[in-house]
């Protein structure tokens, strides 16, 4: 099994990861803010990575420092999950529809971080969440899991279809792209042997 812990604690915020993306899409998540919950919940269960996260933040300020650093923590926990990387697809896409919503979702498992974010809302809040924070979310995930990632809402009306779009779609493209491709196995899928700037283990 492919699984990884982490603890994170800075003076803004206390928080647990547990992780295990070779497993069944059970969760358990408690953020103190209810509609990443719902969101992170997503991940999960599209992505069939169990999912444990205990955050702990300063959210009588706001929100943005327990958004950012959960996703950092879950990054770095998948990191930590695949390792080498050797042997996955590396590449995954989805096109997810949600009533009146299409979002797509392409990444590449690339170890080098990128973020593309082609998502407008008409909203600045959803519940008591700024909506600006979700960019940040994937900013930070896509910076510590060492992903390329694009996010693009095609189009919608309804700002909780579209982040919730997006969620699943990035659930969905993870899961194809961190599968382990059996013809390659043992190998990583790169001309380099190493993916991003760091040296292949042994």
């Amino acid at each position: 099994m492919r699984q990884a812990s982490i603890k994170r604690v800075t003076k803004e915020t206390q928080i647990i990861i547990d992780l295990n993306i070779d497993g069944t899409g059970a969760y358990d998540v408690s953020t103190g803010i209810g509609f990443l919950d719902h969101m992170l919940e997503q991940l999960s269960r599209h992505s069939l990575m169990d999912l444990t996260v205990r955050a702990q933040g300063d959210t009588h300020i706001d929100f943005h420092h327990t958004t950012e650093d959960a996703a950092l923590a879950i990054g770095e926990a998948v990191s930590k999950a695949l390792g080498n990387r050797k042997g996955i697809q590396r590449y995954g896409s989805a096109l997810i529809p949600m009533d009146e919503t299409l979002t797509q979702v392409a990444l590449d498992l690339s170890n080098r971080p990128y973020l593309i974010w082609k998502v407008a809302f008409n909203r600045d809040k959803l519940g008591d969440m700024d909506t600006e924070l979700f960019k940040e979310w994937f900013q930070a995930f896509s910076q510590t899991a060492g992903v390329t990632l694009h996010v693009a809402n095609l189009y919608g009306e309804n700002n909780h279809h579209i982040i919730e779009s997006c969620f699943k779609a990035l659930a969905r493209a993870l899961r194809q792209a961190w599968e382990i491709d059996p013809r390659k196995a043992d190998a990583v899928p790169s001309t380099k042997g190493v993916l991003g700037g760091g040296i292949e283990e042994t």
